[in-house]
């Protein structure tokens, strides 16, 4: 089994799947698209540990994981799956933030936040290297590998991507991941995984952050961009989606980084008043309306820090 793995990533399709040059039904599986942190599992005997995107550990911020991992896996096996909390019946990005990068595995059972860890891949089984294999034979080994409960989920799919983007959408969800049912396990973005995506949404890099007015704490609205080569593009300003334990929190990091001049390159609507610049390296998840013409986001939401995505890696997804 690797030490560690690059995970293979979807590509933003900005086409439903009713699209005429969109997946064909009975080609492709349909997945619920889930908010939540990219985790790889790796179980070798008593051994289970967690690795995110960027290969950082999670064993102590989802313990309850790992325990249930331990007794349910029957073979030494490489998962691939999502850890996610839940608002209601939706995933919540929001609400997982209060597990997302905790080392404390007593503080992490303490705070009420329950967790579930839902299985889409296997990409390891005992001994035995499974890239290789079509999507549809790794999805028959999953069940064999892996026995479901508990915080352990397996995550279904189903041939009808129209049917379930609609109920996607209508209920709230993120959206949906199409996959190629023949595709073989690829360690990079590829287009044999698509997402389709019922709002927008991406992760961006703070630079900066505007003096607070009134009653708000901290800061006022953050300034966030994504890069284009060595550059940091500006994508606009997000003042909402906080409360204040966030501000608190987000605010000791910020003044942290604190820097005497802008990362972004030029931008005419940039401001120049009242604004803290940081080093652009913690990168944030943003909900969005949608992009303006001059690539700034209408309307956005801050909706948490993401810790399993290095900063440079953070382009605009087209």
């Amino acid at each position: 089994m690797p030490r560690s793995l690059s995970p293979m990533l979807a590509t933003l399709s900005k086409r439903a799947p009713t699209a005429p040059d969109g997946p064909a039904t009975g080609e492709w599986v349909y997945e619920r698209k889930l908010d939540g942190q990219r985790i790889l599992a790796y179980c070798e005997g008593a051994d289970v540990r967690l690795r995110s995107r960027t290969d950082k550990s999670a064993d102590g911020a989802y313990p309850e994981i790992v325990d249930a991992l331990h007794d349910q896996v029957a073979s030494d096996c490489l998962l691939d799956g999502e850890v996610v909390a839940f608002d209601g019946p939706t995933t919540s990005f929001s609400r997982l933030q209060g597990r997302m990068g905790q080392h404390d595995p007593v503080l992490s059972r303490r705070s009420g936040i329950p967790v579930f860890f839902y299985v889409f891949d296997i990409v390891h089984l005992d001994g035995i290297d499974l890239t290789g294999l079509p999507l549809r034979r790794r999805k028959s080994l999953i069940r064999a590998a892996v026995r479901a409960g508990g915080p352990i989920r397996l995550s279904p799919h189903r041939r009808d991507g129209v049917a379930l983007f609609e109920e996607a959408c209508a209920k709230g969800w993120e959206g949906v991941i199409a996959k190629r049912i023949d595709s073989t396990y690829q360690p990079r973005r590829s287009t044999a995984w698509l997402k389709h995506k019922c709002e927008a949404g991406q992760e961006l890099v703070i630079g900066g952050w505007t003096e607070p007015r009134g009653s708000r704490s901290e800061l006022g609205a953050i300034l966030v961009g994504h890069f284009e080569g060595d550059e940091l593009v500006y994508a606009g300003k997000v003042g909402t989606g906080f409360d204040e334990r966030t501000l608190r929190a987000l605010g000791r990091q910020l003044r942290a980084r604190a820097r005497a001049d802008a990362p972004f390159r030029p931008h005419p609507l940039l401001p120049r008043r009242d604004v803290h610049w940081v080093e652009p390296d913690l990168v944030c998840q943003v909900g969005f309306a949608e992009w303006t013409g001059d690539g700034l986001l209408r309307h956005p939401r801050y909706q948490g820090l993401r810790d399993d995505k290095p900063a440079r890696e953070v382009v605009r997804e087209r």
